[in-house]
């Protein structure tokens, strides 16, 4: 399951990274907004540009340098550098275009070169450079690539989400974007190769920058909705396990409630007040009997109980022990009057009750006290322990889950505290909620 979720992520991922890619690279909202910076600053003046349609030849001196003679014996400067970058030859017919003298008597110089021998000249030959396809192909695989790996960064924080955990992350995705900003593939100027951009001379190009800072944008936005959505899903499985567990818990507890040992038991001494002709106790002990039953039965599915009605409770369930164990088991109630209107979850007396009578030996020679009383806010069940020569088998299920049921209700631990001579269980009760 895990696997599956890791591959999930990587694919979501890959699928956002190319929808950022796609955006930033086909987005005519940042096309408008570099046209809008361009607009509002001031553009340097350009010398005036004058296209001759008429074709002219060109001859090369032995210093390198050459002139375009027109038919009407006007000439144009050709610089040596251009002539040898384009590889032209003495005697090329040509039209270019040409930038008119900034002084007098100087000879206007040849700016563009637009036909050649009677052809078109194309300076994509001349530089040998990619077509706009291959640049725009390298263009979204490189945003591909960077939005993927800041994808990565951001969503990992998922599986230990913290503010602090995410903003660490966040640092790490702008170091990462700064990376791979140096080396985004860009059109070198005067070449026209596409080369990484801290060897193109012009680190910092306006429009690398914000296509980058856009992506790193949309990915910190996507990161922390995908955590915080992932988070609220963590939340809701975690309540739904918890659920899961408090209805398995629920049936365990009402199961263990009533089981067969203990109804039957209960039947032996009702027969045995009987028998006895005690008919008085006879009758207070069948009420006894189905007030417990009834409390068990309308409240397993209770969440909290006042602290009250699980007194009156364990009032019933003890006279069953009592007149089972007849002078040897004892029940010492000390409770706060202030305290019986505070909750606690539903039958959580009963399993320790029950524990210890099971566990403990009972005679009339030493008789058992079971303790129940208050102590600042906490309810304190407490039993010395006087072990059966024969034990009992022991699970640790009933124990096990008085524990998790209180967690799961109150959001707070029981304390236990098993001593050679004593057992303490202590519970925290629950404030009532005023209005």
């Amino acid at each position: 399951m895990n696997l599956q979720s890791k591959y999930s992520d990587l694919m979501l991922n890959l699928l956002v990274a190319l929808a950022i890619s796609l955006v930033v690279n086909f987005s005519y909202v940042l096309l408008l907004i570099v046209e809008q910076k361009g607009e509002g600053q001031p553009r340097p003046a350009r010398a005036s540009v004058v296209t001759r349609s008429e074709e002219g030849v060109l001859h090369v001196s032995p210093d390198g340098h050459g002139y375009i003679v027109y038919g009407n014996r006007d000439s144009v400067y050709v610089p040596m550098q251009r002539i040898r970058r384009m590889d032209l030859s003495d005697g090329d017919r040509l039209v270019v275009d040409v930038v008119a003298p900034r002084r007098y008597g100087a000879h206007p110089v040849m700016n563009e070169l637009r036909m050649r021998n009677g052809e078109e000249f194309d300076y994509s030959t001349l530089y040998n450079r990619p077509s706009r396809t291959s640049e725009l192909t390298l263009q979204l695989i490189y945003y591909l690539v960077v939005s993927f790996i800041m994808l990565s960064i951001l969503t990992s924080a998922r599986r230990n989400y913290k503010a602090g955990r995410f903003a660490l992350h966040c640092m790490g995705c702008l170091v990462a974007a700064a990376a791979l900003y140096i080396l985004a593939p860009v059109r070198e100027w005067h070449s026209g190769q596409i080369v990484l951009n801290f060897m193109s001379g012009h680190i910092f190009d306006y429009m690398l920058l914000l296509k980058c800072s856009f992506a790193v944008a949309v990915s910190m936005l996507y990161g922390w909705v995908y955590v915080l959505n992932s988070k609220q899903q963590a939340v809701v499985m975690e309540n739904e396990r918890l659920k899961n567990e408090n209805l398995t818990t629920r049936y365990n507890m009402l199961v263990g409630q009533i089981n067969p040992h203990f109804f039957f038991n209960s039947l032996n001494s009702l027969a045995m007040l009987v028998r006895e002709k005690h008919d008085d106790k006879a009758l207070t002990y069948i009420d006894q009997l189905s007030y417990t039953f009834r409390y068990i039965i309308q409240n397993g599915q209770s969440t909290l109980m006042t602290l009250d009605e699980e007194l009156k409770f364990i009032e019933a369930y003890s006279y069953l022990f009592e007149i089972r164990y007849a002078d040897k088991l004892f029940f010492d109630i000390d409770v706060d009057d202030k305290y019986r209107s505070w909750t606690l979850p539903a039958l959580s007396l009963q399993p320790l009750i029950g524990n210890a009578v099971k566990h403990n030996t009972i005679t009339r020679s030493k008789p058992f006290h079971i303790s129940i009383r208050t102590e600042q806010g906490w309810l304190v069940v407490a039993n010395p322990k006087v072990p059966k020569i024969e034990p009992e088998p022991s699970t640790g299920i009933g124990l096990e889950n008085l524990r998790n049921r209180w967690h799961l209700i109150t959001g707070r631990d029981i304390e236990i505290i098993d001593t050679d001579k004593e057992f303490v269980v202590r519970m925290p009760l629950q404030k009532p909620v005023i209005g």
